[in-house]
C-alpha cells in the first residue's frame, strides 16, 4: 500500500517476487494457519454455547455479558496492537496473539467442566486479546505480501479464517452430537493450535511493520490526527462496522438464535453454523476474481444486499428451512467487507499500519458492543427481533460502499 512499512530489504522493491518464490510461498502458508487458526478455536467454541448456557445455567442476557469478556479483550488487544507493530514488527505480534487464543482455549474448557461463569468470561477475554492484538499484525504481514508480489491474498487469507470455522463447526457439531464434554473437545483443538503455532511462526520475516515515523514530539503529533480526520478512512471504517456486525451477530449468537428462535436442537442448529461459515469461505475465496472485475465498490455493495437479504429471512421467516437456509446469503454477505474494506484502508493514504489499526478499531466496536446489547435485546424481545438491528447497519452499508472504491490509487501502485 503507500508508503507501506518496512519488510527486509529483500522485499522492499514492489512486484519483485513472484508468489512462486519460496520465502514467499512458506510465508503465505504461515499466515494461511495463521488465519486458520483462530477460525477453527473460534468456532469450536461457538458450536458448543448451547452447551455452555445450559452447563452455566445462565440467561440469554447474562449469555450475553460473559460474550462481553469477548468484546472486551478484543477491543484492548486490538487498541495496543498497531504500537505493538511498529514497535516490535508483526512477527512477535502474531505469535503472542496466537499463544494468548491457545490459552483462552484451555481457561474456557476449564470454565465448561467447573462450571464457572467467570472463568468462562476469563477465557472469552484471553481470546479477545489473542484475536484482535494479531488481528493488525496478520493483516499488515498479509498486505506487504499483496505489495510485494503484486497480488491480491488478503481476501484469500480471510478466506482461511472462513475455512476454519467451518473444521471447527463440524468438529463441533459431531462433539455436540457425540456428547463430547465441552473440556475435552477444547483440549483437542489446544493440542492442534500449538502444532500449528510452532510450525508457522518460522516461516515469518522479522521486521516486517516496523514504523518510520519520526519519534520528535512535532511530526508525531501531526501525523496520528491526520489520520482520523481522514473522511474516506472513516467512511471505510463504517463499512467495517456495520459488516463486522453481521459476521460477529452470527459468530455470536447463530446457534442460539436457531435454537430459541426457531426451535432447532443444539446439534442442528450448529450446522446452520456451519452452513454460515461455509458461505463465507466460499466468498472469501472467490472474492479476488469479483474484485479485479468489479472493483470494490460494487462487490461491498451486492455483499451488504445479500447480506440484507439473509437476515430479512432469518428474521422475519416463520419457516424453518427457509431460515435455515437464507443464512448462506447471510454469510456471502458478510465475507469480504472485513478484508476488503482493510485492504481499502492501506490504499488510502501513507502510513499504512496506523490506517488498519483504525479502521480495525472501528470494526471492533461492533464485537465491543454487539454481544451485551443483542444479549439485553434478545433477552427482552426475543434473538430474532434483535438482528434488526443489525439489518439496519448491513443497510446502511450499500449506500456507503462507493468511499472504498479505491482501485485506481491501488492500480497504480502495483505499476509502479
Amino acid at each position: 500500500m503507500r508508503e507501506p512499512c518496512p519488510a527486509r530489504p529483500s522485499s522492499r522493491a514492489p512486484r519483485s517476487l513472484p508468489l512462486t518464490d519460496p520465502a514467499v510461498r512458506r510465508r503465505r502458508q504461515a499466515l494461511y494457519l495463521f488465519f486458520f487458526l483462530p477460525g477453527i478455536a473460534l468456532s469450536s467454541w461457538v458450536t458448543r454455547t448451547p452447551d455452555v448456557r445450559d452447563q452455566l445455567d445462565v440467561s440469554t442476557a447474562e449469555m450475553g455479558l460473559i460474550l462481553f469478556g469477548l468484546s472486551v479483550g478484543s477491543m484492548i488487544g486490538i487498541l495496543c496492537s498497531g504500537r505493538f507493530v511498529e514497535r516490535f514488527g508483526t512477527r512477535p505480534v502474531i505469535v503472542l496473539g496466537t499463544s494468548l487464543i491457545i490459552s483462552a482455549t484451555i481457561v474456557t474448557g476449564l470454565g465448561s467442566a467447573v462450571p464457572s461463569a467467570p472463568l468462562v468470561t476469563a477465557g472469552l477475554f484471553l481470546f479477545g486479546a489473542g484475536m484482535g492484538s494479531g488481528e493488525v499484525a496478520v493483516n499488515v504481514d498479509g498486505a506487504d505480501v499483496e505489495r510485494i508480489t503484486g497480488t491480491p491474498v488478503l481476501p484469500t487469507l480471510h478466506g482461511c479464517f472462513s475455512l476454519g470455522t467451518v473444521v471447527g463447526g463440524l468438529a463441533g457439531m459431531t462433539a455436540t452430537a457425540a456428547g463430547i464434554p465441552v473440556h475435552w473437545h477444547l483440549a483437542v483443538i489446544t493440542l492442534a493450535a500449538t502444532g500449528m503455532l510452532v510450525h508457522a511462526a518460522r516461516a515469518l520475516p522479522t521486521g516486517v511493520g516496523l514504523g518510520t515515523r519520526p519519534r520528535t514530539p512535532g511530526p508525531a503529533e501531526h501525523t496520528a490526527p491526520q489520520v482520523w480526520k481522514d473522511r474516506r478512512l472513516l467512511l471505510i471504517g463504517a463499512i467495517v462496522l456495520a459488516m463486522a456486525l453481521a459476521e460477529g451477530a452470527a459468530n455470536d449468537w447463530l446457534p442460539l438464535l436457531m435454537v430459541d428462535g426457531h426451535g432447532l436442537n443444539a446439534t442442528a442448529g450448529s450446522l446452520v453454523y456451519v452452513g454460515f461459515a461455509a458461505a463465507m469461505t466460499l466468498g472469501r475465496f472467490c472474492g479476488t476474481f469479483f474484485l479485479i472485475r468489479f472493483g470494490r465498490a460494487a462487490v461491498l455493495r451486492v455483499s451488504a444486499l445479500s447480506g440484507a437479504l439473509g437476515l430479512v429471512l432469518v428474521i422475519f421467516s416463520d419457516n424453518v428451512a427457509v431460515a435455515a437456509a437464507s443464512v448462506l446469503f447471510w454469510g456471502l454477505g458478510a465475507s469480504l467487507g472485513f478484508p476488503v474494506a482493510l485492504s481499502a484502508a492501506g490504499d488510502s493514504g501513507p502510513d499504512q499500519t496506523a490506517r488498519v489499526s483504525l479502521v480495525a478499531i472501528i470494526g471492533y466496536i461492533a464485537f465491543l458492543v454487539g454481544p451485551p446489547a443483542l444479549g439485553f435485546l434478545g433477552d427482552h424481545y426475543g434473538l430474532r427481533t434483535a438482528m434488526v438491528a443489525v439489518l439496519v447497519f448491513v443497510a446502511s452499508a450499500v449506500f456507503i460502499a462507493p468511499a472504498a472504491d479505491t482501485r485506481d490509487r491501488a492500480a497504480a501502485r502495483l505499476d509502479v
